[in-house]
């Protein structure tokens, strides 16, 4: 195996401001995992809130390298247990370098992942979810512009002012989409059991990340007083995480950079279901590199947060697409991405 590294500053549509960051570029790093036949594909970007680089990210690969390009096409799962105690230190890194893997291993199989994952299923069902459209934080007129140029059925609505109301009143006056809020972290305890009553009768499906990451004594009331469903974001952030968020959140929002890749990422599904907490997998404003790989998950998760790739003014890549209100799935095999 060999792997090339690619860096692109993926350059947005609107700038994206939520609560805790703003930006009109977000960087991003490729990996490709050659085996002089074909590639595999994995995306992880830069992230401020987690304190992650892309030359972090390319250290910890360059230093690994070898170990990593001994990959000989064995099971995934396998692979990711081998080169945890090099990798862990950098999910971002560590995800990206799984995601590759698993897209060359489903195109050695001449099958989609999800097809390998689920023997019975011959396709995608239609019951899967379908994406969320993401608002970031702005004036009204110009949140209600973005809504416009993108009419879709769940939006999901950041939010984090001091104007959050009526904000959510204002837009619910131009459609009759669900909508979903996240307030990434910005809230406090009595502010979200007050905000999650008055929000219900707006059609607000759920509440994601109200509270700051830590405050899991806050979220505790907050989950026993709120009238609305509460995700976690900031508060799940790996595989240990889950059962913490149990009877703290009633549902759960899985990243795969955060966790580090696909083989974490359905172990956190499995561990959630078991505790009958709701399952979202979520992306990080990445291209369809990153948004194919969380499309293979479509069939064993309840929501899904995958539109990073529609707020790019320019996609580095091809896969699953977005289309009257669907996500149709990309007919390649592996996560299915063409780049």
């Amino acid at each position: 195996m060999k792997i090339t590294l690619h860096q692109y500053d993926l350059r947005l549509k609107h700038t994206f401001k939520i609560a805790h960051d703003v930006r009109d570029i977000q960087k991003t790093l490729i990996v490709e995992l050659n085996d002089g036949i074909q590639s595999g594909y994995g995306e992880a970007t830069a992230s401020n809130y987690y304190g992650n680089a892309i030359d972090e990210m390319i250290d910890v690969i360059e230093a690994n390298r070898t170990k990593i390009e001994s990959y000989t096409g064995e099971n995934p799962e396998a692979f990711w247990e081998k080169l945890t105690p090099y990798l862990s230190k950098n999910s971002f890194a560590q995800s990206a370098i799984d995601c590759a893997v698993h897209d060359i291993y489903g195109k050695s199989n001449h099958q989609p992942l999800y097809k390998i994952w689920n023997k019975t299923l011959a396709i995608i069902p239609d019951s899967i979810p379908t994406t969320n459209y993401t608002i970031g934080i702005d004036s009204i007129e110009k949140m209600v512009k973005k809504m416009k140029e993108f009419p879709w059925p769940v939006y999901k609505i950041k939010l984090g002012t001091r104007e959050d109301l009526a904000i959510i009143k204002a837009l619910r006056k131009h459609t009759d989409a669900i909508f979903r809020v996240d307030a990434n972290c910005a809230w406090g305890v009595d502010e979200t059991i007050a905000n999650a009553k008055a929000l219900k009768k707006y059609n607000v499906e759920f509440i994601e990340q109200p509270l700051q990451a830590d405050n899991w004594e806050g979220m505790k009331e907050v989950y026993q007083k709120s009238e609305l469903p509460l995700f976690a974001d900031e508060s799940c952030v790996t595989e240990d995480y889950v059962e913490k968020c149990h009877h703290h959140f009633h549902g759960i929002n899985i990243k795969l950079m955060k966790c580090g890749g696909l083989t974490p990422a359905r172990r956190m599904i499995k561990q959630a279901r078991k505790l009958n907490i709701k399952i979202m997998v979520g992306c990080m404003t990445e291209s369809s590199v990153g948004i194919s790989a969380i499309s293979q998950l479509l069939p064993e998760i309840d929501y899904v947060d995958m539109d990073g790739f529609t707020l790019l003014k320019e996609d580095i890549a091809k896969g699953p697409s977005l289309v009257d209100g669907k996500i149709i799935m990309s007919p390649e095999n592996g996560t299915g991405v063409i780049f």
